[in-house]
């Protein structure tokens, strides 16, 4: 029993990384209607960025919350740089250009800060486990980092004047440059904040994976399938089913299909939610006119 609920608590605090890229996924999704493939790739840009500021010297927190602010500005640049030429192209220019994103990023990470794997340090140091080994420190205090951060852009986006602006921009585009939103500067913004959200995921979970240039793989597809499961145009769906993600992989990967193959969890959701429920969970069926 010891052994299921410890399967259980590290699964949602898995699911919790998971579900903050799948909200980065889930808002690109919204402002472009499509998944940007390179969102990992960003991630792990953020956590060498963070290592090379904690190694430096500069205290681990002040490091964390300059690289926030720095992959918001590289979340914006991308947008303004990249993806605004080609807002209104074909689909397959588009996936091209997140494609390309990919492996550019990676390799560039690679380049520049090396293809070893580094350890990354992390915040929450304790002796041993906690509640009775069920649960480490470092996984206690990332779900409690995540869920704060959660908290806080749900906040943003359902309280604030600018969180709205950038939803009606994502939604609604011709209907918020009517009333006078600047829906490009609001994409930019969106790109700039799902950058950031991503950092944070990249750097909780680098200290229980290692980091080297590609660490976010495994994890986009995790997250991936935790946007789709919960509904890729819904944000508090795909947070949901991140943690449901997190949770399945754990408990599948200990009880049922062992860990060589915890990787196939993740396949078989997306194929699953494709295949039975294509709009999610939580997300809208959208019906056409013909």
């Amino acid at each position: 029993m010891d052994g299921f609920a410890h399967q259980l608590i590290a699964g949602i605090a898995t699911g919790g990384i998971y579900a903050s890229v799948a909200l980065a996924l889930v808002m690109i999704y919204q402002a472009t209607h499509h998944v940007n493939f390179a969102q990992g790739e960003m991630a792990t840009l953020s956590t060498f960025i963070a290592l090379t500021m904690i190694q430096a010297g500069l205290p681990y927190w002040a490091a964390f919350f300059a690289t926030l602010v720095v992959s918001f500005v590289i979340g914006a640049l991308v947008e303004r740089i990249l993806m605004r030429p080609v807002q209104n192209a074909p689909v397959l220019t588009h996936v091209g250009v997140f494609i390309g994103m990919l492996l550019i990023i990676s390799n560039a990470t690679g380049w520049i800060f090396g293809h070893t794997t580094k350890a990354f340090p992390t915040p929450f140091q304790s002796d041993g486990l906690l509640f009775g080994g069920l649960v480490s420190a470092h996984e206690l205090g990332s779900t409690a980092v995540t869920l704060a951060v959660l908290i806080l852009v749900y906040l943003f986006f359902a309280h604030t004047s600018l969180g709205l602006a950038m939803r009606a921009a994502a939604y609604n585009p011709r209907s918020a440059r009517l009333v006078g939103i600047r829906v490009g500067w609001m994409l930019a913004l969106g790109w700039g904040l799902a950058a950031a959200i991503g950092s944070v995921a990249g750097m909780m979970v680098a200290p229980a994976v290692f980091l080297d240039p590609n660490m976010m793989l495994g994890i986009l597809l995790y997250a991936f399938a935790g946007a789709l499961l919960g509904g890729i145009d819904n944000p508090s769906g795909a947070v949901i089913g991140g943690f449901m993600v997190g949770v399945l992989e754990n408990l599948a990967g200990a009880y049922v299909v062992g860990t060589e193959l915890k990787l196939t969890v993740a396949l078989v959701i997306i194929i699953g939610v494709l295949v039975v429920r294509p709009s999610g969970l939580f997300g809208r069926v959208v019906f056409s006119r013909v």
